[in-house]
């Protein structure tokens, strides 16, 4: 099969996937689409930047399509999503799928009013695109009814159990009709995916596309030795020097995207962070200004890297290498799409040298090194037979720490007065912000809430 013809797709879907100026299907679509359409359950191993969308959005419309129910539309097909910018993403793409077809879709994640989302379900749906938080809120409010799904997609089911949502995931599969077809799509297989997806897949197809397959030869990785105090100088460079209009930062923490994002706006170099913590309002402007092209650098983190599929991304930055190795690829990922060419670049201090072997043995290649910039660093760079992992710290610095930390015992090294009020007050404006957010209850539960709102 080199052609989406030869998939068994109708005509109108034909028709919307050649406007869209696709030709060959990948892989994923490849494999997963004919037994989709012959009412299979799928379990797919893929990631963003495959074409996995499409290779569960266009059985999904054609089997919908083949009987349109009388009088008021109801929910048909489900696609459960971790992120709302995924979440948006699928929406998206089933707008484009179905300009031909008589079907009605609509996207509900938290963040955002939800009021419009219950208009749209009181007028009726034929398919549902939703993140757990606000799916489970509307059920409970009875807008939302999953008795007749006769067709339920799981999406990125490994973020999904790494935000915490498999009590909410397991939920929804009590609520959906046991007849019904499934497709369960996850960029990693480990025991907790496999466990979960042999509870509600039935005789599955397996497929598999491989990280090995991903890091395409498309994609030009570069790593780049470096001490982690010089890391901003040196992407600041090459952003500059290579004139980048639409590029990826990936950081580890939220705080690092948002300090970041003041360094580069102090350098000339207009950038936005997108993460957790954002408001939906800032993540959609942030986005929507990158997809634009008036901010040419995004600063990211992984909870939201898997929502970011936009054409044209010429270069990504590990800022801060990952410390999954999975989660590299899913970055790279975001460069040399729709058959484009991209770099990626990989920024390693020493103590991110374990992370790096773990990427190196995940991908099976040693990945080139660029040491011709002004801020090489030898002492970064992996030892002979070091093994992948965070690197600990020696006794010696462990120790250097611990009298570092000691309380001062002689009055004349002791905090002065005003330096302990000032800390005080700081302690107050904590309480205070506390109060402003919301956060009036025990400090560890009120955290966890925060912490699952802000993925939804």
């Amino acid at each position: 099969m080199n052609n989406f013809e030869s998939l068994g797709l109708s005509k109108k879907l034909l028709q919307a996937v050649e406007s869209e100026g696709y030709t060959t299907p990948t892989p994923v679509q490849e494999q997963s689409i004919p037994p989709l359409l012959a009412g299979r359950d799928v379990l797919g191993v893929a990631q963003t930047g495959t074409g996995k969308t499409a290779a569960f959005a266009l059985p999904v419309l054609q089997v919908m399509s083949r009987s349109i129910p009388q009088g008021k539309r109801y929910i048909r097909a489900l696609i459960l999503s971790p992120t709302r910018e995924l979440a948006a993403q699928i929406g998206e793409r089933f707008s484009a799928y179905s300009e031909n077809l008589n079907l009605n879709h609509k996207v509900i994640f938290g963040g955002v009013n939800q009021n419009p989302q219950v208009r749209a379900l009181q007028k009726g749906l034929d398919i549902l695109v939703a993140t757990p938080g606000r799916l489970l809120d509307l059920i409970g409010q009875r807008h939302i009814d999953l008795s007749r799904v006769e067709f339920f997609v799981l999406d990125e089911a490994d973020r999904m159990l790494d935000m915490g949502f498999i009590r909410d995931i397991n939920k929804v599969l009590k609520l959906l009709p046991k007849k019904r077809q499934n497709l369960l799509f996850s960029a990693t297989m480990p025991s907790s995916i496999a466990d979960l997806a042999g509870s509600f897949l039935y005789n599955a197809v397996k497929i598999d596309v491989s990280p090995k397959e991903i890091t395409v030869d498309r994609i030009e990785q570069k790593i780049m030795f470096v001490r982690k105090a010089d890391k901003r100088r040196l992407l600041v460079q090459i952003i500059k020097s290579q004139k980048v209009k639409c590029g990826i930062v990936f950081t580890r923490t939220k705080h690092g995207a948002n300090r970041l994002v003041k360094q580069l706006d102090q350098s000339g170099i207009s950038a936005a962070a997108i993460h957790g913590n954002k408001s939906q309002g800032a993540r959609t402007k942030a986005l929507a200004g990158f997809k634009a092209g008036r901010i040419p650098i995004l600063v990211a983190t992984d909870i939201a890297s898997r929502g970011i599929d936009v054409d044209g991304i010429t270069h990504v930055f590990n800022y801060d290498l990952p410390n999954e190795p999975e989660s590299y690829v899913h970055r790279i990922g975001r460069t040399a799409r729709a058959g484009r060419s991209g770099v990626a670049y990989g920024f390693c201090d020493n103590s991110e040298s374990g992370y790096l072997v773990g990427i190196q043995q995940l991908i099976g290649t040693e990945i080139a090194v660029d040491d011709s910039h002004d801020f090489h660093f030898p002492g970064a760079i992996p030892k002979p037979g070091q093994r992948p992992g965070k690197i600990k710290e020696n006794k010696s610095q462990k120790k250097k720490k611990s009298i570092d930390n000691k309380k001062p015992r002689s009055g004349a090294d002791k905090k002065p007065n005003q330096y302990r009020r000032r800390s005080k007050n700081n302690s107050r404006e904590g309480k205070n912000r506390n109060h402003r957010n919301g956060n009036n209850g025990p400090r560890q539960g009120g955290n966890r809430s925060h912490r699952q709102n802000n993925r939804r």
